[in-house]
């Protein structure tokens, strides 16, 4: 299993914030996007959110890649029309590069190492 930390922002705006979580609570996710990540090796997701700012731990198969889930994100219609929704209460955090959604971050501490 491999486990990546991502980041992203979502507009700073109390009911955009609360319509783009009841797209994310519990059984309102699209069934065809969460049936897309299990086919893309993601074994798990976890959002959390603290203001406008989300955290997110994406947990997957050990011969999971960006690169190939772009690939298949890309080849999916349903997927592209998700992300197209999504973009209506997400912006990138400042440091994102152009076009660029959640941000991978980088590990710096760890218990016990």
């Amino acid at each position: 299993m491999k486990r990546f930390c991502l980041t992203l922002d979502l507009i700073d705006d109390p009911e955009s914030i609360k319509e783009y979580e009841q797209y994310h609570a519990a059984g309102a996710a699209w069934p065809e996007v969460t049936q897309h990540d299990i086919d893309c090796g993601v074994t798990n997701i976890e959002i959390f959110r603290t203001g406008n700012r989300m955290f997110m731990i994406l947990e997957t198969v050990d011969d999971f890649t960006f690169e190939e889930k772009a690939k298949m994100d890309a080849e999916n219609p349903i997927i592209q029309k998700w992300e197209n929704l999504m973009w209506k209460y997400q912006q990138p955090i400042p440091w994102a590069k152009p076009g660029e959604k959640w941000v991978l971050m980088d590990r710096i501490f760890k218990s016990g190492e």
